[in-house]
């Protein structure tokens, strides 16, 4: 049987990872074995199980450090890979719940598509934690997209999310390719690692996956967004949320890193327009970014 290894990073969070190892206990493995790998990644103190979720199954690895994203993953998909063998990778992001059948439609949807690269669920904001609350029926909360496949809009830098804030009456379950897959819950062949590499250590924070997906797609592999698999998202809980300072940093440095790596002629020249206005007219942490980009101090910096 293929073994899947469920990877989570944690950082000061215990609720929400808590919450979410609550939901994994729930999940149905009918064709496959798995193991929960809780990444604490340099959390102030040591993350520990409480006595109902300790399983043979569920084991905590602890960095001395903030590898950030990027570092804490890769941290886990070697020690699984190391462990386990395992022939699968699934990163979870802590401030998620998930439904029970979830996992088991990802992998069945990994040996139903050609060249499985990516592979992510469709993922609604958790009920109550929709950008627009009053927008929607009370009986909607809990059914509002954050995710259903992703594009990238090379000419603006950005990527985004398709059926983000619409209330889902399945609009979007005919498309099963995507441009890109959200890192806040993908599914990874080991295959797809050993030829395109792990997560880019430079990005830290944000873009990393939008990378990853770039450069799985160039491998020849596909990325594939499967609506039968369903999650449930706090949006940037693990970040202090949208607008905050860190947020704010590496969004920003990211974007443009991202443009200058991947970008054709043209990209690259809006990337270099954005990049002065940022650095000439941009907040306190954009400016930043732009400064620190330009002197390629990459990876996790200091924001005080």
């Amino acid at each position: 049987m293929d073994h899947i290894s469920i990877i989570i990073v944690h950082y000061n969070s215990d609720k929400d990872t808590l919450l979410c190892l609550e939901s994994l206990q729930k999940i149905k493995a009918p064709s496959f074995k798995f193991s929960i790998l809780v990444v604490d990644n340099g959390s102030l103190k040591n993350f520990k199980l409480p006595r109902a979720l300790q399983a043979e199954q569920v084991e905590i690895i602890r960095s001395e450090a903030n590898l950030g994203f990027t570092g804490g993953n890769n941290l886990g998909m070697s020690y699984a890979r190391e462990k386990y063998q395992a022939d699968y990778f699934l990163l979870l992001n802590n401030d998620t719940i998930v439904d029970e059948n979830f996992l088991n439609e990802l992998y069945k949807a990994s040996k139903e598509v050609e060249k499985p690269g990516l592979l992510c669920p469709k993922i609604y904001f958790e009920k109550g934690r929709e950008f627009q609350q009053n927008s929607y029926e009370k009986k909607d909360l809990g059914k509002v997209l954050w995710y259903a496949g992703g594009s990238i809009d090379w000419l603006n830098l950005s990527a985004f999310h398709r059926g983000v804030d619409e209330l889902d009456r399945g609009q979007f379950d005919h498309q099963k390719v995507s441009e890109f897959a959200t890192g806040c819950c993908v599914l990874i062949p080991r295959a797809v690692l050993e030829t395109v590499g792990r997560l880019d250590k430079n990005y830290f924070l944000y873009f990393e996956d939008v990378d990853l997906s770039v450069r799985v797609k160039q491998a020849g592999f596909s990325l594939n967004f499967v609506p039968t698999s369903v999650i449930w998202h706090k949006n940037a809980g693990g970040s202090g949320g949208a607008g905050r300072p860190t947020s704010v940093y590496y969004q920003t440095r990211n974007r443009l890193f991202f443009a200058f790596k991947h970008g054709n002629l043209k990209v690259k020249k809006t990337a270099l327009r954005l990049w002065f206005q940022k650095l000439i007219f941009g907040t306190k942490f954009e400016q930043k970014a732009a400064f620190d980009l330009v002197l390629g101090k990459m990876g996790k910096q200091a924001l005080a």
